[in-house]
């Protein structure tokens, strides 16, 4: 049975349609989903977490494979439909859980394009991180995530991505492989976590934000908003040892560069 097939099955089975203000677009296409799935299986996982598993496009094939699975379905009647199929659901928004208990465990999805690019920053500030995290994106936040510096995507989500994530793309999904068909491209991509050396995550990222806080501005103007823990004087002789102008922005400094500016200006 295709995954089409199975789709219009279950969808009858249990009288649900994909509801727009969920963002759910169901996926169908098999290649997409073989795809998805082996890069999950590389990474031999003893435990997963799918967020929307949704008609189990990707869950049913999970489920055949490993034993340990957690669902995350805001979808009230979706989570009621995988409990009753004995499964470990929690209700509730993925964005608004604690996430304490994931630590060393596989993320998969095809996320809701509302969620993406938040799920990805609030996975990135886990002190605890997962093992892997195989992810849908829409393809213009996949290009973000990935972005280098001096292009039109780059910005303070793929700062935080690429510090804190090793990343690959997967495969591409045109819309056609979902149903409803979304009026955009979408894109997998594979994250396993990388070695940082940023101890406070948290205070990383609002120290990335207020670099591209204004991002036609100079970066001496966005950093003069930063609280007393840095040091603004710091901030011109890390751009004579680096051979930047007091003209650059943010968008001109790649990750590396504006972790070593995090540490120079922040006070010890």
């Amino acid at each position: 049975m295709t995954a089409s097939e199975r789709l219009e099955k279950r969808m009858s089975e249990i009288k649900v349609f994909a509801k727009k203000s969920l963002g759910q677009n169901f996926l169908v296409s098999d290649s997409v989903i073989n795809k998805i799935i082996a890069a999950v299986d590389d990474e031999s996982p003893e435990r997963i977490i799918e967020v929307g598993p949704g008609c189990g496009a990707l869950t049913d094939i999970l489920l055949e494979k490993y034993k340990d699975i957690t669902l995350i379905e805001l979808d009230r009647d979706l989570a009621e439909f995988w409990r009753q199929q004995g499964q470990n659901v929690i209700e509730g928004d993925a964005l608004r859980l604690d996430w304490d208990f994931a630590a060393g465990r596989v993320l998969v999805s095809n996320l809701p394009y509302q969620i993406s690019s938040s799920l990805v920053i609030d996975r990135s500030l886990d002190e605890k991180p997962l093992s892997a995290m195989v992810l849908m994106f829409q393809k213009e936040v996949a290009q973000r995530i990935r972005a280098a510096k001096q292009t039109e995507h780059y910005g303070m989500l793929s700062v935080i991505a690429q510090e804190f994530w090793v990343m690959e793309t997967v495969c591409d999904a045109g819309s056609r492989e979902f149903k409803p068909a979304p009026k955009v491209s979408s894109r997998v991509l594979k994250f396993k976590p990388r070695v940082s050396n940023i101890s406070n995550r948290e205070e990383y990222l609002g120290f990335v934000k207020a670099c591209f806080a204004q991002r036609r501005r100079v970066l001496t103007t966005n950093l003069s908003a930063l609280p007393p823990i840095y040091d603004q004087e710091k901030f011109l002789p890390w751009l004579e040892q680096n051979k930047k102008t007091n003209k650059v922005r943010a968008e001109e400094l790649s990750p590396a560069e504006l972790n070593s500016l995090y540490f120079a200006m922040r006070k010890v």
